[in-house]
This record gives structure tokens, sequence and C-alpha cells, in this order.
């Protein structure tokens, strides 16, 4: 899904994009071969299926972590710049304000370690030359897109009941694509940036937004709490990022998350194929 924008807005420059049949990232050796030749690196590769992770951590690990060690492995023998994907599952979502860049990992969940370990490595291995960008709630053409299963619902049933007890921030690809493109050509100083766009909300009142925006009733979502749908792993309930550290790079936030909604409507986002 964001490897798919990244490569949109990397159009005009010498990319080599490399999905999961061209390139294994747990293998140190194919993961050097791969970045020889390369002066900036984007690690867009995770393991996200966040419930299957709570059994399955070992496989998580692999490519949360490890992956992510490799890359910054092979970055640092090149002197070569890494962008490491991260996410909100690092903390616990037990805060009331936004999470700063600097907040310590408290993760809750098998994905949250993964994703938090990785992290720690790409520090350790390439720090002076790494970004570390966390995202949260992403949605895009080519992935898992919420909006757009609370319209096809909408064909089918009277009222939705979606949650208002998770909070955070609805984030497009595409604005997060550009936003690591600005990073990268402002040459920004290294370090953790939050990647995700401006504002907070809960399920509910996204859900609500996307009715509005297709000319449905909101009224037709109902409230509900997270109780109604138990799932294997725990979620962050406030999954809200704070964005200091673009101001102090001179760069602008993301755009609020409402208005990133109204214009991925009008790109067809949430249109069914």
């Amino acid at each position: 899904m964001l490897g798919l924008d990244l490569q949109t807005a990397l159009v005009g420059r010498d990319v080599t994009a490399l999905g999961r049949s061209d390139l294994d990232v747990t293998d140190l050796d194919a993961v050097k071969a791969a970045v020889a030749g390369h002066d900036v690196v984007i690690n867009a590769a995770a393991y996200t299926k966040v419930d299957d992770a709570e059994t399955n951590e070992d496989a998580a690990y692999a490519v949360n972590a490890v992956g992510p060690r490799n890359l910054a492995i092979a970055a640092s023998a090149l002197n070569a710049k890494l962008v490491q994907i991260s996410t909100d599952y690092v903390f616990d979502g037990s805060a009331t304000t936004p999470y700063a860049e600097d907040t310590t990992h408290s993760p809750i969940s098998a994905y949250g370690r993964t994703k938090a370990a990785g992290e720690d490595f790409v520090l350790a291995e390439n720090g002076e030359r790494s970004y570390i960008v966390r995202t949260a709630w992403l949605y895009g053409k080519n992935g898992p897109n919420f909006a757009k299963t609370m319209l096809k619902a909408a064909t089918a049933r009277d009222t939705l009941s979606v949650v208002t007890d998770q909070v955070g921030q609805p984030t497009w690809t595409v604005d997060l694509a550009a936003q690591i493109m600005r990073l990268l050509d402002a040459n920004a100083p290294v370090g953790i940036y939050h990647g995700t766009n401006s504002g907070s909300g809960s399920k509910f009142d996204q859900a609500r937004d996307a009715f509005a925006l297709a000319g449905l009733d909101p009224e037709r979502i109902v409230p509900t709490d997270s109780s109604a749908f138990v799932l294997p792993a725990p979620r962050p309930a406030y999954s809200v990022l704070g964005h200091a550290r673009w101001a102090a790079a001179g760069l602008a936030p993301m755009r609020r998350w409402h208005e990133a909604q109204a214009a991925a409507y009008a790109a067809g986002v949430f249109e069914s194929a």
C-alpha cells in the first residue's frame, strides 16, 4: 500500500522497487546485495497481521526487527540513509495527550514489540544516518481501507456500530509518501518523526466523516466500544502522535486528517472495484 504510493512519489528518480518476491529482508547477504549502489533505502516492508502476530511472534520479529537490522547494517556499510517505517503500536495507548517523538516504548502486543525492536536495531546499527517515521491508521487505494469498508457495508445495512474509544489519526498513504520525500529532499536532521495526518478522531468520527463525504446520513453510524469487538491483540486506545519534530526541522506537518480523507474520497480511493 505505502510502497506503491512511494513509487508514484518517486517518479522521475532512479529507484529500485523490490517486493516480497524480489527480496527477503531477513536474509542479510541478499539485503547487502540489494542495497549496494544506493544512497537511500526506504523500508516499507512489515509483518502487519497484528492479531496473527500474537501466536506467530517469531515470524513477525524476523520481518519487523531482523529485517530492519539487516537493512541498517547494509546501509551503514555504504554510508547510505535509511528510512524505517514504524508504528503507533510501539506505545501502549494509555496517554491522554499526543505522544512525543522521544517517548519511551511501551508496546502491549507482539506486533508492537517487534516494531519497537526494529526501531532499536536501526538506531544501533545506522542511527547517524537513519529516519524512523512512525505512522498510524493507514489507508490507501492499494491496501486496507476502513472508510471503503464502511461505505460498502452501508449498501447492506441501515446502521453500523463503530467504536468511539479508539482515538487516532487516519493517515492517507499518498500524504505519507509525499512527506517522506520532503524529509529526504530537505536533508532534515536524522531521528524520529511522526508521519500521521494532523488532528485526531475516533473510528466513529472517521466513519461518520466518510458517510458525509459520500452523501450518506452520518446518523446511520452508531456508537459502541471495543468490548463489542474482542480481538487476539490489544489495540492502543489512544494513538495520537505529536508532530513537534517537523517544526524543529523547519518542515510543516501533514495536513489534517479530515482534509486528507476528503481528498482521498475525491480521488476515488474509497470506491469499490
